[in-house]
């Protein structure tokens, strides 16, 4: 094995933490790290919890970490990434932002992982870049950044910026690192330690759910791959679905007939339910009227949004924002037995 790194300094790398930060993506980061070093008998890479105050950090999981610094104190990284809910905001919003901003200046690489390209972003550290975004944050995050665009890929090298959606593309972000440093021969152990069952490619997009199918729209036909992909480009401004039969080279009965084999539903009932899913997302991750919410997912008004949404997921989205952010107010705990 090439031994690319015997005569380099360790790989520094610090993971800074909001509250509720997807905890995931924290292991899936270390763990390929840890089993790095090991197996080549050294620390090739080194890593520090950061936090904005030196108070423990609960994960998503609920489980406390204790920070190792502050980040205003963290110094000597080559790597800052954020780990957060797409909710998460900056506890000291002046002081923490620009320090972001200096430790870029002194060419520290910065990415994000999950939620946490939300306050990369707020940061300004996103301007004129593209960045991965997970789907299920899609509709929020363009709503709050609309000049920063957002990616279907599972991870985004641009220059000193690195973007990962969710914990999977983290584990393969960390290979990545692994290869640059180490060789394609200790990526690959490391992943078979893990039983890792393969590596995405730096252009793989991610894995998204078809709506009551039990799949992904990889695995669908062409013509249905591009009718989604329409209707997802489309939700503002909805299209009528002869013209999307067409679009895709089909004629309608056949349209129908397919789609429906495919996914299970209709392409009429798909694209509805697609639109509230997008209203959904905005419901949850953001600060957005209903009326502003309605409008943006093809609605004229929002009486018809809140009574389709109440119908689809059983709760109106009223109710469902005000119980998701009393939950995140107020963190069940769960206590040791006497």
């Amino acid at each position: 094995m090439t031994d690319r790194a015997s005569a380099n300094a360790p790989l520094r790398l610090g993971f800074l933490l909001f509250p509720g930060f997807p905890m995931a993506c924290l292991t899936s980061a270390i763990e390929p790290l840890r089993a790095a070093n090991e197996i080549r008998g050294r620390k090739e890479f080194v890593w520090s919890l950061v936090a904005e105050s030196p108070a423990p950090v609960r994960s998503s999981a609920d489980i406390g970490f204790d920070p190792d610094a502050t980040l205003q104190e963290i110094e000597g990284l080559d790597h800052l990434y954020i780990l957060s809910p797409p909710t998460a905001e900056f506890a000291d919003p002046r002081r923490s932002p620009a320090r972001l901003r200096w430790l870029d200046r002194t060419g520290v690489t910065l990415g994000a992982f999950s939620g946490g390209i939300f306050p990369l972003a707020r940061a300004g550290l996103m301007e004129g870049r593209p960045c991965s975004v997970h789907w299920c944050y899609e509709a929020a995050f363009k709503s709050d950044f609309p000049g920063i665009e957002a990616r279907e890929a599972a991870i985004l090298i641009e220059g000193r910026r690195i973007t990962a959606s969710g914990a999977g593309a983290v584990f393969d972000l960390m290979l990545r690192l692994i290869e640059d440093r180490l060789g394609r021969d200790c990526m690959t152990e490391v992943a078979c330690w893990f039983q890792h069952p393969f590596v995405r490619d730096a252009n793989a997009s991610q894995k998204v759910p078809v709506a009551r199918a039990g799949g992904t729209t990889d695995t669908l036909p062409a013509p249905i791959r591009e009718a989604i992909r329409l209707f997802e480009t489309h939700v503002e401004d909805p299209l009528r679905i002869p013209d999307v039969a067409a679009a895709v080279g089909l004629s309608g009965r056949h349209f129908e007939r397919t789609f429906k084999r495919e996914t299970g539903q209709s392409p009429l009932r798909y694209y509805h339910h697609l639109r509230l899913m997008k209203a959904r997302q905005r419901v949850l991750y953001s600060n957005d009227s209903l009326r502003e919410i309605a409008a943006s997912v093809g609605y004229m008004t929002s009486s018809p949004m809140i009574r389709h949404y109440t119908e689809l997921f059983g709760v109106s989205p009223r109710d469902e924002r005000r119980l998701t952010q009393s939950m995140r107010r107020s963190p069940v705990r769960v206590e040791a037995a006497e």
